[in-house]
């Protein structure tokens, strides 16, 4: 790490950017113990299943950020249950070295239908339910399988 924020990747400088983003796992609005997964498209073409989420635009806070990328990206209207925590990881993209923080939430369904057709940026080719039997299995990435942990923790207890 250099003092000026930046560091260094393979003779490239980077800078260091934070970013924060908030969404989370939507319980079904019929008690199914089903949650809402968005798929996104990696680089190499495979479909992974993820939980949605976005950065808060203007004043928004953390819970409103997560309500409107809800309804964005899966189509439904959700109420917030209560906070699951947070991941961190860092990636880069072009010269940047981002570090980026995820506010994850557990919602309930609370109208709406599943559509994609809403997605501003189009960044989900698909939404779907999926019981949480499975989500341990379908989520693509260790750090949101963790958060998934917590909701079947969640689910146990209430």
């Amino acid at each position: 790490m250099t003092p000026t924020g930046a560091t260094k990747n393979h003779g490239r400088r980077l800078t260091r950017v934070d970013e924060t983003s908030a969404g989370g796992f939507v319980l079904a609005a019929d008690g199914s113990n089903r949650v809402a997964l968005i798929g996104r498209l990696t680089r190499s073409g495979h479909l992974d299943w993820c939980v949605p989420k976005g950065h808060p635009e203007g004043d928004e806070n953390l819970e409103q950020a997560a309500i409107r990328e809800l309804a964005e990206e899966t189509g439904l209207e959700v109420e917030i249950i209560e906070r699951l925590g947070d991941i961190k990881y860092e990636f880069s993209a072009g010269n940047k070295l981002i570090s980026k923080t995820v506010h994850h939430y557990l919602m309930r369904q609370t109208g709406g239908d599943l559509t994609i057709e809403n997605d501003p940026q189009q960044e989900a080719v698909d939404v779907q339910w999926f019981h949480v039997d499975v989500l341990l299995a379908t989520l693509a990435h260790e750090n949101e399988r963790r958060i998934a942990r917590v909701v079947l923790e969640w689910l146990e207890r209430n």
